[in-house]
């Protein structure tokens, strides 16, 4: 037994989730959350009708991991499929099983829900993740690029 408890996250979990999404951030060497982008999440994470999903990851009733995702859909297989935007745990406890059963909490809920498929990226230097991916059975999209564009260009196309 792990003593990893994974559950849905809760209002009181905010402030918790946000100090966990800076620290991956930290780790990505991405950089803090934009300005105000706190509690534009907290909001948006516990609002009536969201579009997002968080798990918490406890061990002694501490959170030190989490996960948040949002279902798509493909045309394609015309079946939802579930996005994971983020799943982190903080290094210390990555060997006590902690991110293995956060992501077999997100998969049961990505099978609640009726999704085929899930989806998600990695950076390309995070071996750990990406073996882990490979360890749980996923398989890696060769074949398409991400890309994104950012508000300041959508106005400019608009």
């Amino acid at each position: 037994m792990s003593g990893v408890t994974v559950r849905r996250a809760r209002p009181e979990d905010g402030l918790a989730i946000v100090e966990l999404v800076e620290a991956l951030l930290e780790y990505e060497h991405i950089g803090p959350m934009a300005e105000g982008a706190h509690d534009r999440l907290i909001s948006e994470l516990f609002a009536p009708d969201s579009r997002l999903a968080a798990f918490a990851a406890e061990i002694d009733d501490r959170i030190i991991g989490y996960s948040i995702v949002y279902e798509t859909y493909s045309t394609l297989w015309g079946q939802p499929r579930l996005f994971i935007e983020d799943i982190f745990v903080l290094p210390e406890y990555r060997s006590q099983r902690a991110v293995y059963e956060l992501f077999r909490a997100v998969v049961r809920y990505a099978l609640e829900r009726g999704c085929t498929q899930m989806h998600w990226e990695a950076l390309t230097w995070n071996k750990l993740a990406i073996d882990f991916y490979e360890r749980v059975g996923a398989e890696r999209d060769e074949g398409w690029y991400t890309y994104r564009l950012r508000e300041d260009a959508m106005r400019r196309l608009l």
